[in-house]
């Protein structure tokens, strides 16, 4: 589908799915964003829904101006994925040991590596800049830099929520990996310490919506927020490296006679921010819970933990914003899911792929979702299809 346009504030908000079927409050987060002074334009991706401080699935691009809250408290967040040499004839019909090897290796919750990970003793893992990357944390925020010990030790984990390992098989009977972290602690406490240094800001004092709080260019706060904002952006992707890296030496070890290879890693944020022009103009164009679809650009749109996932390529939409959804989207909130499904439910719709099939995971419950093929039949005109995935091994927090 095209987009359908709706009046906004200050300018019109381009919905890439239909108004009608998305939650008042969402629609109240978007009307209140559409009202900032520095907005230059708002699309809203198929997975759009309720999120805190900002709406999930939105993508909005301001003139000299930055919100923390648009970025969300998981800075970087994002996906990663590589097609292997492995086919589903490879794997064993019980998938419960490789399931429990990720678990081992790869902590996963709240939990972090007793020692930092060394990239040097990763297979294949690219170290250049490694050095600098972590000779810059001594210009994050005072308030944050005590957490440096915890920061090293989660780089390489998955955490909790939304966040998945998973061993896929495409349409073609081709095995792949595909994960979805972010920044970890880290991420959080920096993106908490700026939204609350926004909010106290005199320009931000009359907004509708106080979480709607922006830096300005040009001023100290800005550029503090920018430096930590990068930075935790390149923490996440660095999360990510690691963590698949070592995915790929566990399944190597787990079959050995297969001498498996990978080729190149795609690997995309969805919630982060991004120097882009557009209509001549430079922007800062935030992207919470989308990705970028530039033409050629390769992404990753996942759906839920029993419904399979997208390998896509942009189409260069501009309209958008050159931007995708970043997933299913949620349809209703964790404690509804909580109170309408039960581990049963949760047993029955994932029937098929080795994963927990206990109350702790109900929340993420493919019925919580949105049906992933109804948000992909809404964006043809933002991307193509490469690859589609089900999964078979999936590993959550």
């Amino acid at each position: 589908m095209s987009y359908t346009e709706v009046p906004g504030i200050r300018v019109p908000i381009r919905m890439w799915t239909d108004p009608a079927t998305v939650e008042g409050q969402a629609m109240q987060q978007l009307r209140n964003i559409s009202s900032l002074p520095w907005l230059h334009g708002l699309a809203v991706m198929p997975d759009v829904h309720l999120g805190k401080g900002a709406t999930v699935g939105s993508v909005i691009a301001m003139k000299g101006a930055v919100c923390p809250a648009a970025v969300g408290v998981d800075i970087g967040c994002g996906m990663s994925a590589v097609k292997t040499s492995l086919t589903a004839k490879d794997l064993p019909d019980d998938l419960s040991r490789l399931r429990s090897k990720i678990e081992q290796v790869i902590p996963v919750g709240r939990g972090l590596h007793s020692d930092p990970v060394d990239p040097r003793k990763l297979h294949g893992f690219a170290t250049a800049g490694w050095d600098d990357f972590w000779g810059r944390f001594d210009g994050i925020a005072p308030e944050v830099r005590w957490k440096r010990e915890r920061a090293a030790q989660q780089i390489g984990t998955l955490g909790s929520g939304n966040h998945f390992i998973e061993v896929c098989i495409d349409m073609t009977g081709i095995v792949w990996l595909m994960l979805h972290s972010g920044s970890r602690n880290i991420g959080k406490e920096l993106a908490e310490h700026h939204m609350g240094v926004a909010r106290s800001l005199p320009h931000n004092q009359g907004l509708v919506d106080r979480d709607l709080a922006v830096f300005i260019a040009d001023t100290p706060q800005m550029a503090a927020y920018r430096q930590d904002l990068f930075w935790a952006q390149e923490y996440a992707k660095n999360n990510r490296a690691v963590m698949m890296a070592l995915f790929q030496d566990i399944v190597r070890r787990e079959f050995p006679k297969a001498r498996v290879t990978f080729e190149e890693v795609i690997s995309c944020h969805h919630n982060y921010v991004s120097e882009e022009q557009y209509d001549g103009v430079d922007l800062l164009v935030t992207r919470k819970g989308a990705i970028k679809a530039g033409t050629g650009d390769f992404g990753i749109i996942p759906g839920s933990m029993g419904t399979g996932s997208y390998i896509v390529r942009g189409l260069g939409n501009e309209a958008a914003f050159n931007s995708a959804s970043h997933g299913a989207g949620r349809k209703m909130s964790r404690t509804a899911a909580k109170k309408r499904f039960t581990a049963a439910d949760l047993a029955e719709q994932t029937r098929g792929v080795e994963c927990r099939k206990d109350s702790g995971v109900v929340d993420e419950i493919p019925g919580a979702y949105k049906p992933i093929e109804r948000v992909m039949a809404q964006q043809k005109d933002l991307v193509e299809v490469v690859a589609h995935l089900k999964q078979v091994v999936c590993v959550k927090g």
